[in-house]
């Protein structure tokens, strides 16, 4: 069975990070290994929640795996809170990189134009940094905007315009970029992709759902990641996720009382596991 380490924070109530990494990758049946960067009380769109800061537990978590000869499959990060995260993780993946290894970094740092509350342009430029790390980026438009000190653009963009982005992603050092939320027309939503060792690009795009949820693109990279490494296609690991996305969007419009929690992704973790069987 194939072992991948995932880096990122947990929320004990709320459906993001680490809360649904590890259900989806597991259930694509592969061990997932986990380091938490931080535990909080719930996601950030509850009010009040608690924080607890893990930064200091990274180097002797990675200590003791050293020292046990653990090895991992793939190494996933999502968010990192802090540039001395960033660090370490950058050292982990050092440390852990073989040749075989798929090293998959999601650069999360905003959405619709922003950047997350704690960053600004220096962490979006150390970001770009750790994704020369990377076999694999899965930025949003963002994201891009920001590591590419380009602006964001929300709407009206061509196919120009995102290739051209994607040249200049490609140039962070990362052997796949692979751009999140695009849209070339009206009620179409997907993805964009291109493959530095071969040239080739790929896309896929679905019709767009209403409503914006939390943890949606958590849920993207993780059961992108999981397809990967069940040795599915680039098109069609993104294709998987996408469809898995959409199924989850459409179980939770099914049951509005859920949203506030995230998307119901398990409804959709049966037709998810069928593409492994």
């Amino acid at each position: 069975m194939k072992r991948i380490l995932t880096i990122q924070d947990i929320s004990c109530v709320g459906k993001c990070s680490l809360t649904v990494a590890l259900p989806i990758v597991s259930a694509a049946q592969i061990e997932t290994c986990v380091l938490p960067t931080a535990v909080l009380s719930t996601h950030t769109q509850f009010q009040g929640f608690t924080f607890c800061d893990l930064t200091k537990e990274i180097a002797p978590i990675e200590a003791h795996w050293l020292k046990e000869r653990i090895s991992f499959d793939a190494i996933y990060t999502g968010y990192l809170g802090s540039f001395e995260q960033i660090d370490l993780v950058e050292k982990l993946i050092d440390d852990f990189k073989t040749d075989d290894n798929l090293i998959f970094v999601d650069p999360v740092m905003g959405d619709a134009g922003k950047l997350y509350v704690g960053f600004d342009q220096a962490f979006a430029d150390r970001m770009a940094s750790f994704c020369s790390k990377a076999d694999v980026i899965v930025p949003n438009l963002t994201e891009a905007s920001f590591m590419l000190h380009m602006p964001y653009v929300e709407t009206g963009y061509d196919e120009k315009y995102i290739d051209d982005l994607l040249e200049q992603l490609l140039g962070l050092g990362a052997k796949v970029a692979v751009l999140t939320g695009v849209s070339f027309e009206k009620g179409q939503l997907g993805v964009v992709g291109i493959d530095s060792r071969t040239g080739r690009k790929f896309s896929y795009f679905r019709d767009e759902l209403e409503g914006r949820y939390h943890g949606t693109g958590d849920v993207f990279a993780s059961a992108a990641l999981a397809a990967l490494i069940r040795e599915r296609s680039l098109r069609d690991a993104f294709a998987i996720a996408a469809d898995f996305v959409a199924e989850s969007i459409q179980a939770t419009l099914d049951n509005p009382e859920s949203r506030r929690y995230g998307v119901d992704f398990e409804t959709a973790l049966p037709s998810f596991v069928k593409n492994f069987a």
